[in-house]
């Protein structure tokens, strides 16, 4: 909101602008910053527009994402690796595992390449990637 007040000095016109709101620092939850740093992380968008998006400025989204990487942002407070969505280019799911059979995924944790071929059970591949995390 603008208002215009008399200068009684000069007899100009002076603008002041009224700043409303709470004008504190926001608080983020650890999902939420989760979410936009994997969002920035899938090049659908530059990090400046996904940073612009959520009211952030690049910088700020900048430094989450380094702390991301290099395994100081606590997002998931201390727990084992969680799973993300996977996003696909909406190509159809194999219509059996014996399909899944000669299929691979590449993770990467804490610098280090984790290979997984064929079926895994989510439990032993969740202690895998924490042992990984662990000895970084």
């Amino acid at each position: 909101m603008d208002d215009h007040t008399l200068d009684r000095n000069t007899g100009d016109l002076r603008r002041i602008e009224v700043i409303t709101g709470t004008g504190r620092r926001r608080r983020w939850s650890a999902e939420t910053k989760a979410q936009i740093i994997a969002e920035s992380f899938t090049g659908e968008a530059s990090v400046s527009e996904v940073a612009r998006r959520h009211g952030l400025r690049p910088q700020q989204l900048f430094g989450w994402r380094h702390y991301a990487r290099s395994g100081q942002f606590g997002g998931n407070g201390g727990d084992p690796p969680a799973f993300v969505p996977m996003i696909t280019d909406g190509a159809t799911a194999p219509a059996s595992c014996a399909a899944m059979a000669g299929s691979a995924i590449e993770i990467e944790v804490a610098g280090l390449i984790v290979r997984v071929r064929g079926r895994v059970m989510a439990e032993a591949l969740v202690e895998v990637l924490a042992a990984v995390k662990r000895a970084r």
